[in-house]
């Protein structure tokens, strides 16, 4: 008996036997591994038939975890059906899968590796991110790409040689390749980043130059301030969707009220050249008479009779009544045209607050005509700056339609925004002229309440309440009962207008799990929320 067989225990003998038979490309068969074994035990081989070490050999393995022991399950159900084709077919595919391309080391000893001979043998999980990471590589980096193509060769050749990595030594070329690429393309990301930075500064820069030379009121700026709060946020195919949509809708009205304001303005000026035509003629008519008058006063001191005097005078009168007659016609034409200035003028004006209503568009919701979240913010950041320095209340609420989401299922989207329409039109008819309402998204409204203590607040938007219950919403001859529920909040010296929101959207909450139709007061900041005064 060797040194060695007496240290090594039966399991670890078997395992030795299975590493010889697979080195020795010889099918695992039960004589085959008996020869193994008494070549390993030496003269001292226990007294046990090859199947029961084979039964041991299974059953140990089978509590292994992962695929060894998934072999030795199904090893143990082969011994124990008899079936001992199945037991060697399961040992000759795991002793491929495992042994056959790779060289067995004796214990403690160095041997030196083909690498390129020592294939890879993926699974089929090694096999599906192989491919996944090849397609990345191949189709999708390359097309965000399109500005670097030589990065994006790059990848491409990549992709193709990690399809052909079956070597360790192949496989960490194409590595080391990846991670070089990954390090130009984060470079390269990052000079993109600057440039996109530089250029929208740059047109930042160039909307507040044009900005500055606008008149105030100019019916540019709303379009301008609409840019730049765009470039100014996150900007996302949506919100340039609805930016690009709602500047254009504008503009077309405002070029239409533009042409007829140059019209109106037009008009404006023929009146005025016609008022200085007129003034010009009574000016000149004026001069004749002075001067026929002063020819009158030779022919009177020359007279010698009272003869002569009578045609002297006849003659002033014609003349005089003749200047009458012409600085009448002139009175009238500059009356006239002084009526028509004031009402091109009147009709300037209106058409200007037309203009001015038309920016205002961008700062409304299209479906409910109530502000959007761009007006609210400005509403909101304007009336809180007016209540601290006034020294005023302010309150807003949070509604929130109930059941919403159950109207659309059931009655189809396009009822829905027919219930969000009438809602807001009943709230705009209940509040204040001072009051606000804005959608602050989705089914969710926003009331400003200037200049009003909590207590009225409530009062307030309980008769909304009321008034949106009785006026009755009508659909295919069928009653819906419209609710919401509401979070009041009211605004404390130095509180942020997120700070505000945060609140009585909290109440909002409370009330919606307190149940539907109800109103909820918000509860005042934390100290140490609020500056210290």
């Amino acid at each position: 008996m060797s040194k060695k067989s007496s240290t090594l225990t039966p399991v670890e003998i078997a395992r030795e036997a299975f590493q010889r038979l697979g080195t020795r490309r010889i099918a695992p068969t039960p004589e085959a591994y008996r020869i193994a074994y008494e070549e390993i035990q030496g003269d001292e081989l226990p007294a046990l038939s090859t199947e029961a070490v084979l039964a041991g050999f299974a059953a140990k393995l089978a509590k292994q975890p992962g695929e060894n022991g998934l072999l030795g399950t199904r090893l143990v159900r082969a011994q124990e059906n008899g079936d001992w084709m199945e037991y060697d077919r399961q040992l000759t595919e795991f002793a491929e899968l495992n042994w056959q391309s790779r060289p067995i080391v004796p214990h403690g000893e160095l041997v030196p590796v083909d690498l390129e001979r020592q294939f890879i043998r993926d699974s089929k999980k090694e096999k599906m991110l192989r491919e996944v990471l090849a397609r990345v590589l191949v189709f999708n980096l390359p097309s965000l790409l399109e500005n670097a193509p030589e990065l994006a060769n790059e990848s491409r050749s990549n992709g193709q040689d990690i399809k052909m990595a079956f070597s360790e030594q192949a496989m960490n070329e194409v590595i080391a390749r990846i991670k070089q690429l990954s390090f130009q393309i984060e470079l390269k990301t990052d000079d993109m980043a600057q440039q996109q930075e530089l250029l929208m500064r740059l047109f930042q820069l160039l909307l507040e130059n044009i900005n500055g030379l606008l008149e105030q009121g100019s019916w540019l700026s709303s379009q301008i301030e609409t840019v730049q709060t765009l470039i100014t946020g996150p900007i996302s195919q949506t919100s340039l969707a609805d930016a690009t949509k709602n500047l254009k809708e504008v503009i077309y009205k405002q070029g239409l009220l533009k042409n007829t304001l140059s019209e109106e303005k037009v008009v404006v000026k023929n009146m005025m050249l016609t008022f200085v035509d007129r003034l010009s003629a009574m000016v000149s008519t004026t001069d004749n008479y002075q001067k026929t008058i002063s020819g009158f006063s030779q022919q009177i001191s020359q007279a010698g009779n009272i003869a002569d005097l009578n045609s002297v005078l006849n003659e002033i009168m014609r003349e005089t009544q003749t200047a009458q007659e012409e600085a009448t016609r002139s009175r009238d034409a500059m009356e006239g045209a002084r009526q028509e200035v004031e009402k091109a003028e009147a009709r300037i004006h209106a058409l200007e607050n037309q203009l001015v209503q038309m920016g205002e568009l961008v700062r409304e919701d299209q479906l409910t005509g109530s502000l959007n979240r761009r007006g609210m913010d400005e509403s909101l950041d304007r009336e809180i700056t007016n209540a601290e320095r006034r020294e005023t209340p302010l309150c807003i609420a949070l509604l929130d339609l109930d059941d919403f989401k159950r109207i659309n299922d059931t009655h189809g989207h396009a009822t829905g925004d027919e219930v969000l329409i009438h809602m807001v039109k009943v709230i705009k008819e209940t509040l204040r002229k001072l009051d606000v309402i804005a959608r602050f998204g989705g089914e969710e409204f926003l009331v400003l309440m200037p200049e009003t203590n909590p207590e009225d607040a409530v009062q307030i938007i309980t008769r909304v309440q009321r008034e949106l219950t009785k006026r009755i919403f009508m659909h295919e001859s069928q009653r819906l009962l419209i609710t919401f529920s509401a979070g009041v909040a009211v605004h404390y010296k130095g509180e942020s207008q997120a700070e505000l929101l945060k609140r009585a959207d909290v109440a909002l909450y409370r009330a919606k799990n307190a149940g539907k139709n109800r109103i909820v007061f918000a509860d005042p900041p934390a100290p140490d929320a609020l500056p210290a005064a």
